[in-house]
Parts: structure tokens; C-alpha cells; sequence
């Protein structure tokens, strides 16, 4: 994919500031969404997680990443959704006591711990292992994998219905319509921007998007409050009533969070707990790492894992969620819907993610723009999603473009990967949930490496095979004949 701005670009400081706030905007539902959930699953006596904490977080990490990769690298952390079931154990433990909020960063160290030690072996080992058992048939569909598996996500928020249990089927009503037809433009022009606009508007396809679906959905529910027009309601304005005016640190909650009355015992069952669940975890976001940037290499062209180095980019990935989780909880982890929002704008720079990261933490102190951004509708922000997870699912399915599918040997790697993820083959073994992506990963490392150890031994009986035996003793005097003739021309 073409660049328009390279890595060391740096464009225009107006130009800089649109940018900033389309991958902002890209980032935005998801790294808001992690509290949002974690927080439904909290008591009332354990409050609520901020979300404006959680994009102040990202903004930190984000940083930190950067400077770990030497600003080679423009990738954007968001909050891991991964990592939910471990938050939730933190919070409740399984024990006779809780650690609230000290449980969520210490399990954030615990999945930190594991990136480091992944870093050092990775730095007296070297990168070419990785090449060995991820080669891009194997890694080009879990890329994929990675885009198709926020499919559903993306179609769910754009409708906006219930589903009938017998058919599948959204259910479609006066509500869903609209949304859905909000969904549709905010995609439409968001399409049209990007394939028809010129100069800027071809770079700001989300922002020119996602502004026209506001649009078109603030007037439907202007109509609503017409009486008996409830329906056409589709933004929640009743949000800037309840505006949070300062990010609520989860470390400034560890001075008023309640610890409850555990014995010695429970405190270390306790801590075991949270490294039961947060460790495996951790394991499994470093298959998504290395997915994330071999697909933001193959879209750079520049090999992210040898420059900065897979050692700094999991160093920043592994400190850089700690720095986040200190101060909104989440740990982090790197963003595909950044690595869609790169691909489509054509925009590589590292400044934009840099200054991306310092919008997150200026805005995260300004509540009525927080406010409006949570305001944005599900449908109009699915609608945009379609285009960035479809991109992340296609620049997947590029990197095995050169990948030879008339060999059995790839088409079962391939076809072993897409099934596996599509199929939405996700385990949970006691606290920890295996994603979709990292089974489909997991199986398809194991087939890459099935199929080359048959085909290996092919080989070798090929290559020693009793036909090319006598064909070698046969050719062998015709070639010292040759030698010998052309001495005899050249004496001649």
C-alpha cells in the first residue's frame, strides 16, 4: 500500500491535528468500551472505572511504546479486551477477600513481566524462529482472522437490533432502521471520501464520516421528542448531564479502595489468582502482537520485528500496559483498528500517532468533548468499523498473495487458520479465554509445521531416489569427457 506520509514523515501542523483526531476517533469506542464492561460487572461498593482514565492511560502507553521502538513504529495501545475475564478475577479473587483496584495492577505487572522475559529471550535468541514457525502462510490469515473476528462487532453496532433466535436475523424495527441507515452513510461517505476525494479529504475519510452520520443522526432525534416519535431517538444526549469532569486514576483509588478482611493465606491464594489469570493471557496477546506488526510491516514495507526489533516493541508493548494500567486500569495492547486507520489514509507517520497519543491525555481532561465523543452512536461508529475491519481482514489476505495455493502443503495451513477463526473457535481453560485469533494461530503453527516436516521427508527420498543416483553416475563421465575435450580444443 502506498504511502502518502512515510514513518519520519511529518506533515503540517493543521494537517497533523486532523490526523491525530481520525486515529483518535478510530481508537476511541474500544479503548472506552474495556471499563465500560468491567465496570458492569463491578458491585456498587466497588464503583465504576473511568473512561476517561482508560483513554489517559492509552495516551501514556502509547508514548512509552514510542519510545521503547525509537518512534520507528506507528502503533497506537489501546485497552485489551483479552484481558476482561482476568480483570474481573481481580476484582473478585475466588478467595475470602479482594484487592480491588491494587488486584488490576498487579495483574498488569504480572502481564507485563511476561513481555519482558519474552524480550530477553528474544534478544539472545534472535527474531528468525519467529520467521521459522510464522512464516506468512501462516501469519497472513491470522491477520485476516484478526479483522473477520470484529465482524460481527461491526455489523451488530451498525444495526442495532435484536436477533431472532430461529433465523439469526436481525430483527428490524423503526429504531434499528434508522440506525442502520445511519450506518450505511456514515460507511457511503466515509467510502466516497477515500476513493473519490482530493488532497485532505482523501487522508480524513473517518472524521467526514462519522461526522455525517452524527449528523444525520442528531436530526432523527430532534424528531423524537416530538410526541409519539420516540423512536427516531438514536443519541443520548442526557450523557452531558452526568459529564465526569476529572479522569478517576486507578492508582489514586488504591488509597480508598476497601481490601477486605483477609488472613495471610488468602492474600497469597489471592495473588495466585490474579497470576493464573493474567499470565496465560498474556502469552496469548503476544501471538496478537506479532500479528499486529507483521501486518503494519507488510503495510510499511519496513520489517517492524528486525527495525526497532521485536525485543523493543514487546518491551514497549509489555511497559507501556503497566504505564496505562496504572493509571486507567487496562493493560494494554496494540490496536488493529489503528493499523486499519494507516492503511486507508495512507498516513505512516509516527508524529500523528505521537500526538494522537498527547490528544488522548489533553482530552481526557475535557469533559464535555469526552462527553461528546461517548455520545457518538453505536450504528454511525459500526459503519466506519465495516471499512477498518475489513481492511485489517485484507491486508491479511495481501500478505499471502505471493503464497503458492496450489500446494497442498499451503492450502491446508491456510484453510486450517481461516475455519478455525471464522468458526469463532474461542476456549476458555478455567479463568483464562483463548481468543479466536490465537487458536486459529495456535493451529495453524502446528499445521505449518505437520506439513513441512512430511514434506521434508518427501524430499529427502526424492533427492536420493535410485533413478537420480544412476542419472548422476551416468552424467558424471560425460562431464569430465566435456572437461577433457575442451583442453584438447583449447591445446589445439
Amino acid at each position: 500500500m502506498k504511502m502518502i506520509y512515510g514513518v519520519k514523515d511529518r506533515p503540517k501542523p493543521a494537517q497533523l491535528i486532523l490526523f491525530s483526531l481520525q486515529q483518535l476517533l478510530a481508537i476511541l469506542a474500544a479503548t472506552i468500551l474495556v471499563p465500560i464492561i468491567t465496570s458492569s460487572k463491578m458491585t456498587e461498593a466497588q464503583g465504576t472505572m473511568s473512561t476517561a482514565a482508560a483513554l489517559f492511560g492509552a495516551g501514556v502507553g502509547t508514548i512509552v511504546y514510542l519510545l521503547f521502538t525509537k518512534f520507528k513504529s506507528p502503533v497506537f495501545l489501546g485497552s485489551s479486551f483479552a484481558f476482561l475475564g482476568s480483570m474481573a478475577a481481580a476484582f473478585a479473587g475466588g478467595v475470602s477477600m479482594s484487592l480491588g483496584y491494587l488486584g488490576l495492577l498487579l495483574g498488569a505487572l504480572f502481564a507485563g513481566l511476561v513481555y519482558v522475559i519474552i524480550a530477553v529471550v528474544v534478544k539472545f535468541a534472535g527474531v528468525g524462529w519467529i520467521d521459522k514457525i510464522m512464516p506468512a502462510v501462516v501469519i497472513g490469515p491470522t491477520v485476516a482472522i484478526i479483522g473477520l473476528s470484529l465482524a460481527g462487532s461491526a455489523i451488530g453496532q451498525t444495526v442495532s437490533g435484536a436477533v431472532d433466535l430461529a433465523t439469526g436475523a436481525y430483527v428490524i424495527n423503526a429504531n434499528s432502521a434508522l440506525c442502520l441507515l445511519c450506518g450505511l452513510v456514515t460507511l457511503a461517505v466515509t467510502v466516497v471520501c477515500s476513493v473519490y476525494g482530493k488532497k485532505m479529504m482523501k487522508m480524513i475519510p473517518f472524521i467526514i464520516g462519522i461526522l455525517s452520520g452524527y449528523a444525520l443522526a442528531a436530526i432523527f432525534t430532534g424528531f423524537s421528542y416530538i410526541p409519539g416519535a420516540e423512536a427516531m431517538r438514536i443519541i443520548d444526549f442526557t450523557k452531558f448531564s452526568q459529564m465526569q469532569w476529572l479522569p478517576d486514576f486507578a492508582f489514586l483509588k488504591l488509597f480508598t479502595s476497601d481490601y477486605g478482611a483477609g488472613t495471610a493465606g488468602s492474600v497469597g491464594a489471592y495473588i495466585g489468582t490474579i497470576a493464573v489469570a493474567y499470565i496465560p493471557v498474556a502469552f496469548v496477546v503476544f501471538a496478537e502482537h506479532i500479528a499486529d506488526h507483521k501486518n503494519i510491516s507488510s503495510i510499511i514495507e519496513t520489517d517492524l520485528l528486525k527495525d526497532p526489533g521485536l525485543t523493543r516493541t514487546l518491551l514497549g508493548d509489555g511497559v507501556g500496559s503497566v504505564a496505562g494500567a496504572l493509571f486507567g486500569g487496562c493493560p494494554n495492547t496494540t490496536y488493529g483498528e489503528s493499523v486499519g486507520c494507516v492503511a486507508i489514509s495512507g498516513n505512516a507517520s509516527v508524529t500523528t500517532i505521537f500526538v494522537t497519543a498527547l490528544m488522548a491525555i489533553v482530552v481526557s481532561f475535557i469533559a464535555p468533548f469526552i462527553t461528546f465523543l461517548a455520545t457518538i452512536p453505536d450504528c454511525v461508529m459500526g459503519g466506519v468499523c465495516i471499512a477498518l475491519y475489513g481492511f485489517i481482514a485484507v491486508s491479511g489476505l495481501k500478505m499471502i498473495q505471493n503464497v503458492d495455493l496450489g500446494e497442498n502443503r499451503n492450502l491446508f495451513v491456510v484453510s486450517v487458520v481461516l475455519i478455525a477463526g471464522v468458526g469463532g473457535m474461542s476456549l476458555k481453560i478455567g479463568p483464562v479465554v483463548v481468543t479466536e485469533v490465537a487458536c486459529a494461530l495456535i493451529l495453524g503453527i502446528l499445521t505449518n509445521l505437520l506439513v513441512n516436516v512430511q514434506g521434508k521427508k518427501a524430499k529427502e527420498e526424492v533427492v536420493t531416489s535410485p533413478a537420480e543416483e544412476k542419472a548422476e553416475e551416468v552424467s558424471l563421465p560425460l562431464t569430465v569427457q566435456k572437461e577433457e575435450k575442451t583442453e584438447e580444443e583449447q591445446d589445439k
